[in-house]
């Protein structure tokens, strides 16, 4: 009997010192369990975006960028963390419920690691809460609305890659009362942005220099902004804040020109790439000023634009765009925040890599345009430097002017 208590004694004591082990029945306990979208072989990452349709005409080449960048990290790195990266693309046709319904087949059928990069304001709007209320890391939203970023406690898990519209329209009412004291000021603006761009250019403004005159906005799926267009004229507007995709930034300028009205316009930079000159003519934009925080892709001289061009071409990429610029930065700043997370291939282990993240910088962004994110910082773009529309030899090209000008927020609110 006392041999055998000693026995049982020294098991008893095996039980508490190996947790792993379920003593009871002699049954070993399960396993951790695996982590969404990682496997031994790959990261499976997910994105909505519009690649149908008019938006899609326009925004279809980001993703494709993206995932070009991923090919070649794939080919001639092995991937990242010892891993191939999967990027799983949805067309969320920019629309509310097509891209919640786009995401939860990600989230639920594709069991993705996270989502990345999905586009588009009024899209992601359908679909933040769900991957918050999830807890599935929203990474590097393509979308400007200043909610993205700036809800923090509301929705831990989403971080903004552009720059909000409510930064850049302020920036824009500084740059008018700068330079363009004593004109009237109108803007036009879509409705996921409204709110953002009035109360940014109202910020930006100065009231004892400019005059906002009108504010008009138009739904996202309205078929023209003409009576919007006309709005703004009748009241006198001088320069005129276009916070519009580029298809109905090119309406707005042609009705103008019907009108025979020309004012200073000043656009989002969504509309800053010469894609914009395949809608409306160059004469009909020249002098117009927007914003960007990137190497232009015409810069062909530039090498590190030139090994961009070369990397989408021989990884099946777009044609090279400053649209496909931003989209191979922000598939760097994915592998940079993946690489960080390889010793916790989990999704609290990647929020905690996103908020290290600390003055980083790709060698396609304007030298002083560095990314930054914490605790309270979700927004990665947060200066830029202006441009303008010129024409050269009878074609429309973009050339930057003026010094950089960054918010300097670690807590942009």
């Amino acid at each position: 009997m006392k041999a055998a208590n000693v026995v049982m004694a020294l098991v008893g004591g095996a039980c508490l010192a190996l947790l792993a082990v379920a003593c009871q029945g002699g049954e070993e306990a399960a396993p951790a369990t695996p982590v969404p979208g990682i496997t031994d072989t790959e990261i499976i990452l997910g994105a909505d975006a519009p690649l149908t349709g008019a938006y899609g005409a326009v925004y279809a080449m980001l993703p494709r960028a993206t995932e070009a960048y991923f090919r070649y990290v794939n080919e001639t790195q092995g991937g990242v963390c010892g891993r191939k990266i999967v990027y799983k693309v949805e067309d969320n046709y920019y629309d509310p419920a097509k891209a919640l319904e786009a995401v939860r087949k990600l989230v639920e059928q594709d069991k993705v690691f996270a989502i990345v990069g999905s586009l588009g304001d009024l899209p992601h709007s359908g679909v933040w809460d769900y991957l918050n209320d999830n807890g599935v890391p929203d990474l590097l939203v393509s979308a400007g609305a200043h909610k993205f970023g700036a809800d923090f406690q509301g929705h831990p898990f989403t971080f903004q890659m552009l720059g909000s519209f409510k930064i850049a329209a302020m920036l824009g009412g500084q740059y008018i009362s700068a330079y363009l004291p004593g004109k009237k000021v109108g803007l036009l603006s879509e409705t996921t942005a409204g709110d953002d761009a009035a109360a940014g250019l109202r910020q930006g403004l100065d009231p004892a220099k400019n005059e906002l005159v009108s504010e008009q906005t138009y739904e996202a799926t309205a078929i023209d902004v003409r009576s919007q267009v006309i709005n703004l004229y009748k009241a006198g507007a001088e320069v005129v804040v276009l916070g519009t995709s580029p298809g109905f930034l090119a309406q707005a300028v042609k009705e103008a020109d019907r009108l025979g009205w020309h004012p200073q316009f000043l656009a989002a930079s969504v509309s800053a790439d010469e894609i914009i000159f395949q809608f409306v003519s160059p004469q009909l934009l020249e002098g117009m000023v927007t914003s960007q925080s990137y190497k232009l892709a015409s810069w062909t001289d530039d090498p590190d634009i030139a090994a961009h061009r070369e990397l989408m071409q021989k990884y099946d990429g777009p044609s090279p765009t400053n649209f496909s610029v931003y989209a191979q930065s922000l598939a760097e700043l994915t592998v940079e925040i993946l690489s960080r997370t390889c010793d916790n291939l989990t999704r609290e282990g990647l929020l905690e890599s996103i908020k290290s993240i600390k003055k980083w910088h790709s060698s396609l962004l304007l030298d002083g345009v560095n990314i930054t994110f914490g605790e309270k910082d979700h927004t990665a773009i947060q200066g830029g430097r202006a441009l303008k529309a010129v024409i050269e030899d009878g074609e429309g090209k973009f050339e930057y002017f003026g010094t950089l000008v960054t918010t300097g927020e670690e807590d942009p609110q």
